[in-house]
């Protein structure tokens, strides 16, 4: 059985394919076009695995991006995709932490992976990759710099969530000679609050994972550890956990 999993995000999109024992990954810009993004990942998971198109049994999709894409049998939603993925890589994992580029979610699963509550945040770009993204540019980093040039030691509070007012913030503390790495690690330590509120509001119920692009992220990872006062575990492919969930629900339904 060929299935195809694919989460277009805002920011980049993610393909999974799972053919037999064998799986093949693909990540490319999600750019103006989710539609087009798509199709990238089909024909680049097709070039990977040696199949064709007329081959492969299903394609689910998942993300914001998912109406867009013509030809798939099914589309679900994000959090049900991640508590699927999950549950197949970590089954003692209850809690699921999930921040993405335009939003972030809190997810808890029951032992069997089904959903059993969650909270999302997709109103504001506070504690989103979003929010990092604006701030390592009005720092002048790329987004991808900033875990590795923070300094907890130097920590600077960060008093606004709200994107605009935390830039306009940033900017006066630099233009103050403040340090960078000092803000960095704030502007993490504000994120590591800011979604450790959520998790409260649901609960923590069993070990806890970390996913989405924002995971990489070892400040962030760092901060978040910190406000839970818990490990968290990171998959080794984070950013396709819901590509893989997505082909796993293809697989199961094609099973049923």
């Amino acid at each position: 059985m060929l299935v195809v999993g694919l989460d277009i995000g805002s920011v980049a999109a993610k393909g999974v394919m799972l053919d037999k024992g064998t799986m093949h990954r693909a990540m490319v810009p999600t750019g103006w076009s989710p539609r087009d993004a798509g199709e990238q990942l089909i024909s680049e998971l097709l070039e990977l695995s040696g199949r064709e198109r007329d081959q492969v049994d299903d394609i689910v999709v998942t993300g914001y991006g998912r109406i867009a894409i013509a030809g798939a049998g099914q589309a679900a939603t994000e959090i049900k995709c991640h508590a699927r993925a999950v549950a197949e890589l970590y089954p003692s994992v209850g809690t699921i932490v999930d921040i993405g580029g335009q939003d972030s979610k809190v997810i808890r699963v029951n032992e069997q992976g089904r959903v059993i509550d969650f909270a999302m945040n997709d109103k504001c770009a506070a504690g989103t990759g979003r929010f990092l993204q604006v701030m390592a540019n009005a720092l002048g980093l790329d987004v991808s710099e900033l875990g590795e040039t923070e300094d907890p030691d130097k920590i600077v509070s960060i008093n606004s969530m709200c994107t605009v007012f935390a830039e306009s913030e940033i900017i006066g503390l630099l233009a103050r000679g403040t340090s960078k790495a000092g803000i960095i690690a704030g502007l993490h330590q504000s994120v590591g609050r800011r979604v450790a509120a959520m998790v409260r509001r649901i609960g923590i119920s069993g070990e806890v994972a970390f996913t989405g692009g924002v995971a990489r992220n070892p400040g962030v990872f760092r901060a978040l550890q910190e406000e839970l006062g818990c490990r968290l575990i990171i998959p080794e492919e984070c950013q396709f956990t819901g590509a893989l969930g997505a082909a796993l629900l293809g697989r199961s339904s094609n099973l049923i």
